[in-house]
């Protein structure tokens, strides 16, 4: 039987703890070990959380001797981004400007992690105000993708991606606003998943009202090498809160549904790459393998979601956001800000008004689409992973990727969950796809990313 924490899924590691099979603190122990060889060659975790984590493991393996009920995620090593609030560490969201910024509470969903036994081993990287899909910051420096250090890890949860790709931890917490958990997923080669809003509570005591970084349509999500660890992190994560004004008590299973996917390789017209239209068309032969039907019906309209979905995100005090940026001096968030600036301006409250009925007649048609197509498979983004810091080489380049991230950017507008699934890694290129269902409906993306995950293989640890 294996002994090695990495070789089995979070659901059999905690089985296995609770068991006294295996003990925690042996795990957690063999897990920071890793850590400390693994992680300087990358930088994915930049706050050490190792003591606490010892401790942690110390008290679960006492409570487990003495007949205590321990939770679903006993002892199983996790990652936290340093854009949530954990007791005792600083909620940077990647600046110097809140390097000092201390957390006295656990944000509700980490509350809600801990309450069932999971144990955080180290807090990961982002880019400066997580504005980013690349993971760079003047406070924890620059995070190098495990598979490939010219290609970025993603972002803005790039820390995330990295560390749960290259065994740094079972499940990684990430936030996702425009991609920002399903993102890394790809660009590390693992899955993630965005729920849908209300979903996970993510109040941050540190940011008061509105969390650092987490404005409009942010959700917390997980990022993993297997689809049921993200299933085990949801229910780990997922919880009411009264804390977040968005939180709701939903199940995390619905009603059956028909297994009818529509296939979309060009989602509002992008010009998507060969390699991944060759994998959208490996997933749908694995769904058609697996019984389920494929189909290639128009979708709604998804290119003015992501118009929309700018447009709400430079209404919030965009001029606020480049007088932080260019305090920090970060040189991506500012040329992003910059880069939008006329448009900002230009948004006034009669364009704002009609920002949200254009987004609520988006939102009815594609709930009507989605009654009838319970899965849609498309592209995470039609371009395999950016170069690092590619966002840097001017307007021009800036454009392209923003029109690149359409099938991610639209989603969270929308207010759907959506899947990321790593399809394999040829020459050091990750690549994958997504799934996107209804709202409330993770279970659905889980089921599906499931079948994929069984025709693609399981990602492979990096490094």
């Amino acid at each position: 039987m294996t002994s090695d924490p990495n070789s089995l899924s979070a659901r059999e590691l905690a089985r296995r703890i609770k068991s006294r099979e295996m003990r925690a603190t042996t795990v957690i122990r063999e897990t920071l070990d890793r850590v400390a060889r693994v992680n300087p060659a990358i930088n994915a975790i930049v706050q050490d959380c190792a003591d606490d984590a010892m401790q942690e493991a110390e008290l679960l393996d006492a409570r487990i001797e003495a007949g205590d009920a321990v939770g679903p995620l006993a002892g199983v090593p996790v990652t936290i981004k340093v854009i949530s609030d954990q007791a005792g560490y600083a909620t940077t969201n990647g600046t110097t400007l809140a390097a000092d910024l201390i957390a006295t509470q656990d944000s509700p969903f980490l509350r809600n992690m801990r309450r069932k036994g999971a144990i955080v081993i180290g807090r990961t990287n982002t880019p400066a105000f997580s504005y980013r899909w690349f993971t760079s910051n003047k406070v924890h420096g620059t995070t190098l993708n495990p598979h490939n250090p010219a290609l970025t890890p993603g972002g803005s949860s790039g820390g995330a991606g990295a560390a749960t790709s290259a065994g740094l931890g079972h499940i990684g917490h990430g936030t996702d606003i425009a991609g920002s958990v399903r993102y890394p997923a790809y660009a590390c080669g693992i899955q993630g998943l965005r729920p849908t809003h209300g979903r996970i509570p993510m109040f941050n005591q540190t940011g008061g009202d509105r969390p650092i970084g987490a404005q409009l349509m942010a959700v917390s999500g997980p990022l993993a090498r297997r689809v049921d660890d993200l299933r085990l992190g949801l229910e780990g994560m997922a919880g009411y809160s009264p804390d977040d004004p968005w939180s709701v008590p939903m199940p995390l299973r619905g009603p059956d549904f028909a297994k009818r996917v529509a296939l979309v390789t060009h989602p509002g017209g992008i010009d998507t790459d060969p390699r991944i239209l060759a994998d959208l068309e490996r997933a749908a032969e694995i769904f058609r393998t697996a019984g389920w039907t494929v189909e290639t019906p128009e979708i709604p309209e998804i290119r003015e979601a992501v118009d929309l979905q700018i447009d709400l995100w430079l209404s919030d005090d965009h001029e606020a956001k480049l007088k932080a940026a260019r305090a920090e001096d970060d040189p991506g968030a500012i040329a992003l800000l910059e880069h939008y600036a006329d448009r900002a301006a230009a948004i006034d409250k009669d364009t704002f008004s009609k920002l949200f009925l254009r987004r609520s007649a988006l939102i009815r048609d594609w709930r009507a689409f989605l009654e009838d197509y319970p899965v849609v498979l498309m592209p995470v983004s039609a371009e395999l992973p950016f170069r690092k810091d590619e966002d840097l080489e001017g307007p021009a380049t800036l454009t392209r990727l923003w029109n690149a991230q359409l099938p991610q950017i639209a989603i969270p507008l929308l207010g759907l969950p959506a899947i990321s699934i790593c399809s394999g890694v040829e020459n050091n290129v990750p690549s994958g796809v997504q799934l996107v269902a209804a709202p409330w409906r993770e279970d659905i993306c889980l089921t599906g990313g499931e079948v994929l995950e069984q025709g693609f293989g399981l990602p492979q640890m990096t490094m």
